[in-house]
């Protein structure tokens, strides 16, 4: 007798799905998928089978397709079908095979579920494959997230099957007298996860003959823990956490407070996509390392005298403008520069965002643009050059900002200013000065 009534708790414990959505069940035209398109025909869902050829197996595969196409007709319900080259999209794109068939089918059943309004996408995942999965992720090596196993539901994924055995399964298949096809891949121990199926598990069983069972209980705790752990790191997330625009910031005796420290650390930079080697070396780094930087795929860290700070990366733009002499505003990467000429020898002080130049110093056009490696200046009040690059540092400026910094540079190639921070000594307001241009910076009001 089908586990109708046990289907349907299991769907409604785990949210699956309810008797008003449409589902989108993945067939293959295994024993597994099957028994799900029948359990979802005598529950009375609404849905649909779904399958793909992914020219494999030969005539072995379009057996499979001819079958599942035929399941179709035989449950009354409708049937979507494509085939993909998946060995050539594999080598395309440098991927397993495995890898591609899994890509192009998700992607196919996202596109189904777009088009014809499916709620979710069943599979026929069942107890043994969450077993299969966790010894898997454990001798690749896993964290917390790869010990719950197979989610019962994943965003749009579903798996209503995983109350049962791979036993019970067959069981139910032989007494249902269900006709099915076998899938000669199945058997052969090249691939990971069917060595682990038909070598590793026969002998744990041998060890505990109810191991899908006690596997279902580690499950739980196993989700249990998980859900304590993102508890714990969201408050840490609310707390710790220094949020301003793009940028994240994290005070180091914050860091040092964490317990147990390398867990938290890399819960708290997974949103960053940093690795767990990154947080061993940022722990390493966080007593002898100021101005270090660590890079994700996506942000940059670093970590500064008193914080880290988190950005997401970026393109440096570099942008030049030229200024001529009739212009009196212009606009580089969010800022807006305005040119006052003044016949006097005007001093603007207290205003780090202006500055008062001597007029018969300035040699037009004059260029405002990004800094550059190797860019030095005469800081006002020195007599001696300083490298820009120095120069940040003893303003304090982080890493990722001194990008943002415009230098304005004369006609002869000589920075006049490092707007917003400090004048050239060169270009300073003097006793014989008789005339002045004063530069004013300003961010651009979005």
């Amino acid at each position: 007798m089908l586990p109708v009534q046990q289907f349907q708790e299991f769907a409604q414990r785990h949210a699956l799905f309810t008797p008003q959505n449409l589902v989108l069940a993945a067939v293959s035209g295994g024993k597994d998928s099957v028994l799900l398109a029948h359990l979802l025909k005598s529950s009375g869902f609404k849905f649909a089978l779904a399958h793909c050829n992914f020219l494999l197996r030969g005539e072995e595969s379009q057996r499979d397709q001819n079958f599942t196409a035929n399941l179709a007709d035989q449950l009354q319900v409708p049937f979507f079908l494509t085939e993909f080259n998946t060995e050539n999209y594999a080598a395309k794109n440098s991927i397993s095979i495995q890898m591609a068939a899994r890509k192009l089918r998700y992607e196919w059943f996202d596109q189904l579920c777009a088009e014809h309004n499916y709620d979710c996408i069943a599979l026929a995942h069942h107890q043994n494959d969450a077993v299969e999965t966790i010894l898997l992720n454990l001798t690749r090596g896993t964290g917390i997230a790869g010990l719950h196993g197979i989610l019962p539901k994943n965003g749009k994924l579903v798996r209503p099957m995983l109350f049962l055995s791979k036993e019970n399964i067959d069981q139910i298949c032989a007494e249902e007298k269900l006709t099915f096809v076998e899938d000669s891949s199945n058997i052969s121990t090249k691939y990971a996860r069917n060595k682990i199926r038909l070598e590793v598990v026969p002998k744990l069983k041998e060890l505990n003959p109810n191991l899908e069972k006690t596997f279902e209980q580690n499950l739980e705790r196993f989700r249990e823990l998980e859900a304590l752990l993102e508890n714990q790191l969201k408050q840490l997330r609310d707390t710790v956490f220094i949020r301003q625009n793009l940028e994240t910031r994290i005070k180091l005796e914050s860091l040092r407070q964490l317990n147990p420290q390398k867990l938290l650390l890399f819960g708290l930079l997974h949103e960053f996509n940093f690795s767990e080697q990154v947080v061993k070396d940022l722990l390493l780094s966080l007593e002898k390392h100021s101005g270090k930087v660590f890079e994700s795929p996506s942000h940059q860290l670093i970590l500064d005298r008193t914080e880290i700070i988190i950005h997401p990366k970026k393109t440096l733009i570099k942008e030049a403008l030229l200024i001529l002499e009739n212009q009196n505003e212009i606009h580089f990467q969010g800022f807006k520069l305005k040119l006052l000429h003044d016949d006097s020898a005007l001093i603007v002080k207290n205003n780090p965002m202006a500055a008062s130049v001597d007029a018969e110093k300035i040699i037009f056009p004059l260029t405002l643009r990004n800094w550059q490696t190797g860019d030095y200046f005469f800081p006002l009040g020195m007599q001696q050059r300083q490298k820009l690059s120095d120069f940040f540092i003893h303003q304090k400026l982080p890493l990722h900002q001194k990008s943002n910094v415009p230098v304005l540079v004369n006609g002869n190639q000589e920075i006049i200013w490092v707007c917003g921070f400090r004048l050239d000594d060169r270009y300073k307001v003097r006793a014989q000065t008789k005339k002045v241009v004063i530069f004013e910076l300003s961010n651009l009001v979005t």
